[in-house]
């Protein structure tokens, strides 16, 4: 009998022992002191979990054990572990989380949730992916929900159905100019964004602050990084090579950047046979300079001189279906030579008033200088395989002298203070453009001796342009945005930004206002959750190309001019998201999903004709665009990341009577990127890209918008890349200057698909029309090796 007593108190103190629980409080820092908001404090074992507040505090009730492990952890900082012996009653601490900046291997245990419409993308998936563009950033962006690319070739992307040049590029807060004559993803060379340089990536693909500038659909904001101490690369591949030195002591940190590209490699795998000779070569400057805690002093300069020549040889192409196979074959006479250079230099000074409020001012210059010419004759034989029949036999001739230079100078004042739960920001920004083009193109079509278009009387082009145009002008830019983030009595965490932007520009006297707003929500139910909600007003305000209003004279002749009526394209976005962070398999995922409605007035109708955007340069359209855009992001495997998105989208505009979808309606699309290590390994890493997206509309050159009656076919694309790490000396403890050594090897487009960029018409004496396909790429091997100093 006693026995059973002195059980069931031993039991019973034992039920009371672990029924009992202590509470933990305390505040997180950071290593100077200033609090850490949104910080995660999580206990494994009893599956607890909760986040510090605005001024970095936190409570939790825990269970008191005779050991409790409670992981405090943020983006950007060192996770730290605390142990709590048989803790009891109330245990108050403050925790400092230490900057990973100078850390080499990091396990990133939680993501920095996103409470703005702009996200935060990891940089270090940019690097050992396959890549034919050798624009890492771009190649990224070109990945993510709601993005959509159709060629290979090229790093311009298209955002919920917007046009190339709806997209705003931002370095270290200026805003980036791309050249202007680019036609062809052949010609593009190495984009402004040097990936080695870069520390930060942000992305919006709508319902973004008012801080970015005048565009509809997107918002990229680059920021360069400043390094802590001496490092340096040098990558190497048969697409070209780079090469980086980072600079620093405790005042002055100093990045260099060199890059060359030659994609003749590349080109060779076109039907067009030929001499290619593309030569793209880039050097980026980074310099910045801490003489006290209050001032710094940035500079930043770039010379990026891309050329491009070629000169055809022959082509032969085979379409159609297997019923009815259609054959053309072309030989050429003639050559393209195109030069693209570009400069541009940015000065900025900021003080320090204090911790809180800091004012900079930022000077910037751009100019480009651009020449595309080229007289290319083809003499072509269009035949029905199955019966040898000729179906099409003629020359045709393509003649283009076209100049342009242009320049940008920009003063821009930002202001920045952080009161309590806001943070201010607001600028001013003061432009000068000028720009001036000569343009004459023709296009002669002779089909079995008859000149087309046929008239019996009269010799004519197909088309023939003559253009010099000058423009001059000044534009005015504010905006002003408040950051509140407040947290309710419930527990529920809000982040409320909101913001106005404003624009004049002398050439067509227009004022514009911007006002826009978006809201997240953390609800105190669930801390996994977060609800975002955004609407804005955001206009398209015109620039050279979609000035050029062009007519057509009896003549036949195509002039343009500069229409000074034209009224920036306007769009008010509609946006509500959902993210849910989880874990699986004791990894970190996060699902996004977002549902878009972009209501569009005053749109300029355009073309596309590989990545040239031809503008009507009158305002005629009014629609809409809208979609869905879904998102899994997380550790498919320990220690990568990896991605699947799918979209959908549904654009129509009215022009002319009639409802009409934008060039760049793709219906759905589903992007895939998958990294994984060999078993047993860390040093084999496969990286791959798979893209399944819809086809483009597209009619006839020279017919309109409204005449694009047809849909080209799919793009498909997958490219693989496996990379070795012959070197791992992140811990310095082998004696050699090499920190990392890799060795890669990629399958660009390893099914061998062929895919339609654009389309070349051909012309019978019948006046009838036949779609010949212009493919991309084939199947190629790349080889590449990186040195990490």
């Amino acid at each position: 009998m006693n026995r059973i007593i002195i059980s069931f108190l031993l039991l019973l103190i034992t039920v009371v022992g672990r029924s009992a629980s202590f509470t933990l409080k305390g505040t997180i820092v950071d290593e100077n002191g200033a609090p850490v908001e949104l910080a995660t404090v999580y206990c494994k074992a009893q599956g607890k979990m909760v986040m510090s507040d605005l001024k970095g505090r936190f409570e939790v009730k825990l269970h008191s054990e005779d050991s409790v492990v409670v992981r405090f952890s943020m983006v950007g900082f060192q996770t730290v572990r605390r142990v709590f012996k048989r803790p009891k009653g109330k245990v108050e601490i403050q925790v400092r989380l230490n900057s990973m900046t100078s850390l080499g291997e990091v396990v990133v245990t939680e993501r920095r949730r996103q409470t703005s419409q702009t996200e935060q993308l990891d940089a270090k998936n940019m690097k050992q992916q396959p890549s034919a563009t050798g624009n890492a950033v771009e190649d990224m962006i070109q990945m993510q929900a709601g993005v959509s690319t159709h060629s290979e070739l090229s790093s311009q992307y298209n955002v919920r159905g917007g046009s190339f040049d709806e997209n705003s590029v931002y370095i270290n807060d200026v805003e980036i100019y791309k050249p202007f004559l680019v036609r062809s993803g052949e010609q593009e060379g190495l984009s402004v964004i040097n990936p080695d340089m870069v520390e930060k990536i942000g992305f919006s693909t709508g319902g973004y602050e008012a801080k970015y500038g005048d565009k509809m659909s997107s918002a990229l904001d680059i920021t360069y990084k400043r390094p802590e101490k001496t490092e340096a690369s040098v990558s190497l591949s048969l697409l070209g090579g780079s090469a980086y030195l980072g600079l620093a002591n405790k005042k002055v940190a100093w990045l260099n950047g060199v890059r060359y590209k030659t994609t003749k490699y590349l080109l060779n795998s076109l039907e067009t046979k030929g001499e290619y000779q593309p030569t793209f070569l880039d050097y980026q400057t980074y310099l910045s300079y801490r003489p006290s805690k209050r001032w710094t002093i940035d500079l930043l300069g770039n010379i990026n001189d891309n050329h491009y020549k070629f000169t055809p040889e022959s082509r032969e192409t085979s379409f159609g279906t297997l019923e009815n196979v259609k054959n053309f074959k072309v030989y050429f006479d003639g050559q393209e030579k195109d030069v693209f250079r570009t400069y541009s230099g940015t000065a900025k000074i900021t003080h320090n008033f204090g911790d809180s409020t800091k004012l900079s001012l930022i000077g910037s210059y751009f100019s480009t200088k651009e020449k595309e010419t080229y007289d290319i004759q083809g003499q072509y034989w269009l035949t029905q395989t199955e019966t040898q029949e000729n179906l099409g036999i003629g020359t045709y001739m393509d003649h283009a002298r076209n100049y342009l230079k242009a320049s940008v100078f920009s003063m821009k004042l930002l202001f920045e203070h952080t009161w309590k739960a806001h943070h201010l920001l607001t600028g001013l920004t003061y432009k000068i453009e000028h720009v001036s083009q000569q343009s004459r193109e023709y296009e002669m079509r002779d089909s079995s001796g008859f000149v087309m278009p046929h008239t019996g009387t009269d010799l004519k082009m197909i088309y023939f342009l003559s253009n010099d145009l000058t423009l001059d002008s000044k534009r005015t830019e504010f905006f002003a945005q408040d950051t509140w983030k407040m947290k309710s009595a419930g527990g529920t965490f809000f982040t409320l930004n909101y913001g106005l932007r404003l624009s004049y520009w002398t050439f067509n006297k227009e004022l514009l206002a911007s006002p826009r707003v978006s809201l997240a929500i953390i609800p105190a139910f669930n801390q996994n959750l977060t609800f975002r909600i955004a609407t804005g007003l955001y206009y398209q305000a015109p620039f050279f190309k979609e000035l050029k209003d062009t007519t057509t004279l009896s003549s036949g002749v195509t002039v343009a001019t500069l229409n000074e009526n034209i009224k920036s394209q306007r769009s008010i976005h509609f946006v509500g998201a959902m993210d849910y962070r989880f874990r699986m398999m004791d990894r970190p995922f996060r699902f996004t999903a977002e549902a878009y409605y972009k209501a569009l007035s005053n749109i300029i109708p355009y073309n596309v004709s590989n990545v040239k955007v031809v503008y009507y340069g009158e305002n005629q359209c009014s629609g809409h665009a809208m979609g869905v855009d879904l998102k899994l992001y997380g550790e498919f495997v320990p220690g990568s990341d990896s991605w699947l998105t799918f979209s959908w989208m549904n654009t129509r505009v009215n022009l002319n009577g009639k409802k009409v979808p934008l060039p760049t309606d793709q219906r759905y699309a589903i992007n895939f990127f998958f990294t994984d290590y060999f078993p047993g390994t860390t040093r084999w890493k496969m990286s791959l890209k798979l893209a399944y997206a819809d086809g483009l509309p597209f009619g006839a050159p020279h017919k309109g918008m409204e005449s694009q009656y047809f849909r080209a076919p799919a793009y498909k694309r997958v490219d693989i890349g496996m990379s070795f790490r012959a070197l791992d000396n992140e811990d310095r403890k082998r004696h050699t200057i090499f920190k990392n050594i890799w060795l890669g090897l990629d399958c660009l487009n390893l099914l061998g698909i062929n895919n339609v960029n654009s389309y070349y018409w051909v012309t019978d004496v019948t006046n009838h029309q036949y779609a010949v396909p212009n493919y991309l790429t084939g199947r190629q091997i790349n080889a590449r090796v990186t040195f990490d100093f």
